[in-house]
């Protein structure tokens, strides 16, 4: 970490994009309950992730357009448009203005798209390559550090002041962000020339994740665990108020509980990486996700809080091993496509997931939805496993193909056992990493 912050422009992406992401969770957070209480339904709260996760349809597209341009005016743009939108929630004043809250929610999930996907092509031109590892271990951490207080003062600020404040003081975060863009000083290369039709180019990102035997096999992996964690968009409303018989407010609780796990576990990963390879740690994380989910359905304090924090430090494992993974197997022109492409494979699988968990904690007891997620998450894990006991060096995945690719980080051997990915936007996502949006 030292050495990241010895670099001028990683401290203020890391500055800015800590305070943006401490307003995406609290924003993101309050929208569910926003649609809860306006509507008293578990089900519409989690369905408003739901909104969330439809921009990821259109993934690609978005890819096209970070891979044209710089990256770094594509995220200047995003932010300032991103805080316009976030301010179109002055306007709900009551339950008939639920839909602000999914053209609302929508939107910010298209920002999200961009914004990550340009942030993670803009990296390699921050940091040396071998400190990508560090670099977006840093970022997954902050971000998870967040958990701790962004949730907690999003409820908070909500219960005393109401939503429109929470907007407010998320469409501020959004122009501190474009401020601390503008002042970087990175060298960024020139866009390269696309020759190909904008269908084409929208296509590379995705068939580079399926040529590459590895990510082949992660976006196999993410898929089913997509399907799995979709489901914790509404069921975790669901625990709070049938299992534990607390306000929706402690949702925010259980979020700064996730926080603490996700902190833990962010501070290791990045030295785990450097011993073991980005793909050892997947199966664990996955392992840690699903004993989590099966602590939950307890319906006690302690072992919820428990399977909480175990749940919280899954995610980022399988978020910064993940991108890292992605970063070393993809040409610098191409990242651009291919993160959106994966925010595409991840999305389509979540988005189903939402709006089964959405149905299905409205009809049936809320234990067997998380049964159904935990399961789900075993079987990505046994499955990464076995599918990834060898790793394909990535020299020789790209070998015949005339793209360059990023070199092993320092130390790792690139034959390891195990992996897994889960989206970035993750949880909760911010202008990160993370992703597609798990949460809660």
């Amino acid at each position: 970490m030292r050495d990241l912050l010895r670099n001028r422009d990683f401290r203020l992406l890391f500055a800015g994009q800590t305070l943006s992401m401490f307003g995406d969770m609290a924003m993101l957070l309050v929208l569910a309950m926003w649609a809860k209480d306006l509507t008293g339904s578990n089900g519409i709260a989690g369905s408003v992730f739901a909104a969330l996760a439809v921009p990821s349809l259109l993934a690609p597209l978005a890819g096209v357009v970070i891979d044209r341009f710089r990256r770094r005016t594509v995220m200047i743009v995003t932010d300032l448009a991103t805080a316009a939108v976030v301010l179109l929630l002055l306007l709900v004043d009551g339950r008939e203005d639920l839909w602000l809250l999914y053209v609302v929610a929508f939107l910010y999930g298209a920002s999200l798209v961009a914004f990550s996907s340009a942030r993670s092509a803009l990296l390699p031109a921050m940091v040396d390559e071998e400190l990508l590892g560090q670099a977006n271990g840093s970022l997954g951490t902050g971000r998870e550090a967040l958990r701790l207080v962004a949730p907690l003062a999003g409820a908070a600020l909500y219960a005393g002041f109401g939503g429109p404040a929470v907007a407010i003081l998320d469409a501020t975060t959004f122009l501190v962000s474009a401020a601390a863009l503008l002042a970087l000083r990175v060298d960024e290369p020139a866009p390269e020339p696309h020759d190909g039709s904008f269908t084409v180019e929208a296509a590379a990102g995705g068939r580079h994740l399926l040529g590459d035997p590895v990510l082949r096999t992660t976006v196999v992996v993410t898929v089913i665990c997509m399907l799995a964690l979709g489901i914790s968009e509404s069921v975790y409303f669901a625990i709070v108020d049938d299992g534990l018989g607390r306000p929706v407010e402690f949702v925010g609780v259980l979020s700064a509980v996730q926080g603490v796990g996700a902190i833990l576990a962010g501070v290791a990963i990045t030295g785990i990486i450097r011993r073991t390879g980005e793909l050892r740690p997947i199966a664990w994380g996955l392992a840690s996700l699903a004993i989590g989910v099966a602590l939950t359905t307890t319906g006690s304090l302690l072992p919820v809080a428990v399977g909480v924090l175990l749940f919280g430090a899954g995610l980022p494992v399988l978020i910064v091993c993940l991108t890292t993974a992605i970063h070393r197997r993809t040409a610098t022109g191409l990242q651009g496509r291919a993160f959106t492409a994966f925010e595409l494979f991840a999305g389509v699988p979540q988005l189903l997931s939402i709006l089964g968990g959405a149905v299905a904690v409205t009809l049936l007891d809320y234990r067997i939805p998380l049964a159904v997620m935990g399961a789900g998450l075993a079987v990505a894990g046994v499955y990464s496993w076995l599918r990834l006991r060898e790793e394909v060096p990535p020299a020789a995945a790209a070998a015949g193909t005339g793209e360059s690719v990023l070199p092993d980080l320092a130390g790792i051997d690139a034959h390891l056992p195990l992996g897994a990915d889960v989206v970035q936007q993750a949880p909760v996502v911010g202008h990160q990493d993370e992703g597609p949006v798990v949460r809660p």
